[in-house]
């Protein structure tokens, strides 16, 4: 193999390969990248079995085509230190040589033919959902989703595909976030994606995308990109059971008022106390010290008795902070019941502190 490639192309894609990559142990062939040329296309693939991408790109130079694997990590290195212009780089005696200019770098490399397969995608049923209103749906639910959790499947978001619908639900115990799209589907299933294949599908695409899955697979191709993830075996709670039927109180809030109050609040403590009353919405902080922080804003609830919720701040400025629009609903029953954050399609259903 030997090809001429622009050093921004090349880094851009490293770049995009990195989170990819085994990290602890570089012995294994998955801390390197695949590379092949052919066709004047060259393909790179990067996985540690539970995610995986593809790209591949045109705009090179190629003299010589090949397969070869290469250490991620030192590739980048090595690729970020170069000036900007063209890099080559060249297989010789089983070694990748990078070089530009005066400056050489050698890279050892394992036999590309030990490369893990990429799970084919052809012959499996697919989702239809455009790219935008994915990753939108993804973006307001990833917060939610819980870390190191015993059981699994909530480490992960599920995709709950029905006849009319598809709804995006994570939870980490303590606050439940759901989206849910009106669309036509053939099928319904459901699916755990990790949240690790969650935030590296945020960064990929962004252009049409085609879905596939399997029993094992989740596939997202686009016209430059390929991803996989592996999907997580086990059972979503029953989400729907969670969301209150009725509400006793509704109200329509402004955000940017509430998350400039609950800011001032969350200086001295992340647990708020938020009393709503007939003309007036105070917000205190929850501290064991003697450290207070107070702040009010007019506002005209109609509640007749002050009404008292005790919030962890992060589960309601994840919120606020993941909607467009200027308002969004709070729904209330009791200050010690769950209650409901709800912004057109999104709603995250929070748990919040006995006081």
């Amino acid at each position: 193999m030997k090809i001429t490639i622009e050093k921004s192309v090349l880094e851009n894609i490293l770049v995009h390969a990195a989170p990819f990559l085994e990290k602890k142990d570089t012995s294994q062939i998955t801390s390197h990248i695949y590379i092949h040329v052919s066709n004047n296309t060259l393909t790179l693939k990067a996985t540690d079995y539970e995610i995986g991408f593809l790209v591949n790109i045109e705009n090179i130079t190629i003299e010589k085509e090949g397969s070869i694997t290469a250490n991620g990590k030192k590739f980048l290195d090595i690729v970020k230190i170069l000036k900007d212009g063209n890099i080559n780089l060249e297989i010789k005696n089983d070694l990748l040589h990078i070089s530009q200019g005066h400056s050489n770098f050698k890279l050892p490399t394992f036999s590309h033919n030990d490369f893990p397969q990429f799970p084919s995608y052809k012959d499996n049923r697919s989702i239809s959902i455009d790219s935008h209103t994915l990753i939108e749906s993804l973006k307001k639910i990833t917060p939610a989703i819980d870390t190191n959790n015993p059981k699994f499947e909530l480490n992960g978001a599920l995709i709950d595909i029905k006849q009319d619908t598809i709804s995006f639900a994570a939870t980490d115990t303590r606050r439940l976030a759901v989206v849910t799209l009106e669309n036509k589907n053939d099928d319904e299933l459901s699916i755990i994606i990790p949240r690790k294949a969650i935030v590296e599908i945020q960064k990929l695409f962004f252009d049409n995308i085609e879905l596939y899955y399997d029993e094992t697979n989740l596939i997202i191709h686009s016209q430059q990109y390929t991803f996989f993830t592996k999907l997580i075996n086990g059972k979503f709670p029953e989400y729907s059971r969670i969301i209150p039927k009725e509400t006793a109180y509704n109200l329509t809030l402004p955000k940017a008022t509430m998350i400039e109050a609950i800011k001032q609040i969350t200086t001295i403590s992340n647990d708020v106390k938020i009393t709503f009353q007939q003309n007036s919405i105070t917000f205190e902080s929850l501290s064991d010290d003697n450290i207070e922080a107070k702040t009010e804003i007019p506002f005209n609830t109609d509640f007749t008795e002050p009404f008292v919720l005790a919030i962890n701040s992060r589960y309601l400025l994840d919120f606020l902070n993941s909607i467009n629009t200027n308002e969004f609903t709070i729904s209330l029953n009791e200050g010690n019941l769950p209650f409901i954050l709800k912004d057109e399609n999104f709603i995250t259903v929070v748990m919040p502190i006995v006081i």
